[in-house]
């Protein structure tokens, strides 16, 4: 057995350990005495010590994540440092606060504005996030490692100017293409495309985005695993020209300056990095690598924030949508050899692979599903990278007669996936109700016996 392939399983083992998480101390120390036992005793046999270190290491998953005790604090005065970009909406501001308890998430008035290292003297309540009956916000925010909450404290302003310097240049220049954007074009067109090149979400309005939910394009505008992986492929066909390897290297300063430009959010880093172990799964040209080479990725990141797999879906819809199309692309590729344009063959064989392994989570969070997103990707996607593309050049080139010119092109492909989306929204959707954890397992369970059929037919077919 090769090393790569023992590391997986090591991998998965500690993964499942995390996810488990409770787990009574006397049956884990069980666990660790036949681990032991068996790979004290059968030594000899590789597959017997090899599941008892996969047990050693489902134990330490459990044991991984650090419990933090919250409660509520009532009035409290504290000078903290905004480490994070303020988060803007309509009427508020949501701002990450260092403090003695940790990080807060401090809710101001939209006026005065405050900006990331700006050192401030709160005033105000402190508390637990509350926990709604169809959204659990106390394990929304502690996935950041945000475990309390004040709502409108007094805030006085002691020092701006703080918190790291390259982080604050990038912020600085972050603003000067949103009013890059603001200036030359239309707020609904201006929130998609910042939505896009700079993962500003929060910006568009909560009716476009139950427009896009209905049409089964909201991955466009957010910043997640499968949108860079989209990018990545569109970019890599674009480049293909350049050969492979040169290919491979733009695709991957695309992505890097894509994650530059989100301002660093922790969810950008985390799509820029599938979208990497996609590209080096391309690149490298064997599914079974990059494959590996993705969960090794995931341990590495859970390592860092163990509760993104409990707690951000976010995480697991971009780890399973590469999942998705690292196993079934070249399966649904053979299946869909009738489309003859490239471009859309590799646009539905992406959307039907990453479906296939999101669609039991998405209906298991979100209790909903598109009827209509094939069509809605199939429509959008081709200018999907156009927009990328050009929407960068009009941020960079912003203030010159270029970005004018270019902001006009924008204008009408912006415009084209609104209508569609406006469209696309008029169709219903399917609903579903309180659906149990236990038909996720079932359906997780079919998709992974259709994996391993998928798996075994490709190689058969290779060696036919």
């Amino acid at each position: 057995m090769s090393s790569s392939k023992i590391a997986f399983f090591l991998c998965i083992s500690f993964i499942s350990g995390i996810f488990i998480e409770e787990i009574n101390q006397s049956l884990r120390l069980v666990f660790l005495i036949i681990a032991i036992s068996m790979i004290s005793v059968l030594w000899g046999n590789k597959k017997a010590v090899l599941f008892g270190f996969c047990i050693v290491f489902f134990v330490l998953g459990s044991l991984y994540i650090n419990k933090k005790a919250v409660s509520d604090f009532g009035e409290v005065v504290f000078v903290g440092t905004i480490i994070e970009e303020p988060d803007k909406r309509e009427d508020t501001n949501k701002l990450t606060v260092s403090s003695p308890k940790g990080k807060v998430l401090v809710t101001v008035n939209k006026y005065p504005e405050f900006n990331y290292g700006d050192k401030l003297k709160i005033e105000g309540e402190l508390k637990k996030p509350a926990v709604f009956e169809d959204f659990n916000y106390k394990d929304y925010l502690k996935k950041e490692g945000i475990y309390y909450v004040s709502y409108f404290p007094k805030v006085s302003l002691i020092s701006k100017g703080g918190g790291i310097s390259f982080y604050r240049s990038l912020l600085s220049l972050k603003e000067k293409f949103r009013n890059t954007i603001k200036e030359n074009l239309s707020f609904s067109q201006g929130s998609v495309l910042a939505a896009m090149v700079l993962g500003d979400k929060n910006r568009v309005s909560d009716n476009l985005k139950e427009k896009l939910n209905k049409a089964g394009v909201r991955h466009v505008t957010a910043v997640s695993g499968l949108h860079v992986v989209i990018i990545s492929t569109a970019l890599m066909s674009i480049f293909s020209f350049f050969g492979k390897d040169k290919a491979f290297y733009l695709s991957l300063i695309f992505i890097f300056l894509f994650v530059l430009l989100t301002g660093l959010q922790p969810s950008g880093v985390r799509a820029g990095i599938m979208g990497g172990v996609f590209l080096l799964g391309k690149k490298a040209g064997r599914k079974s690598v990059s494959s590996r080479t993705l969960v090794l990725v995931a341990t590495l990141m859970l390592l860092f924030n163990p509760l993104l797999l409990r707690y951000d879906v976010g995480f697991q819809l971009s780890f399973l949508a590469v999942m998705g199309i690292i196993t079934f692309s070249n399966f649904f590729s053979r299946k869909l050899k009738f489309i003859k344009f490239k471009t859309i063959r590799e646009i539905v064989v992406i959307t039907i692979s990453a479906q296939l392994f999101v669609l039991p989570l998405l209906i298991y969070n979100f209790g909903r599903i598109s009827l209509v997103s094939i069509f809605g990707n199939i429509l959008i996607l081709p200018v999907v990278w156009w927009v990328m593309v050009l929407g960068f050049l009009m941020i960079i080139f912003g203030g010159f007669f270029l970005a004018q010119i270019l902001s006009l092109v924008l204008a009408l492909i912006l415009g084209y996936i609104l209508v569609i989306v406006d469209l696309l929204a008029l169709f219903p959707e399917i609903t579903f109700n309180n659906v149990h954890w236990f038909w996720l397992l079932i359906l997780y369970s079919i998709l992974t016996g259709f994996a391993i059929w998928v798996k075994k037919k490709e190689k058969y077919t290779f060696l036919g």
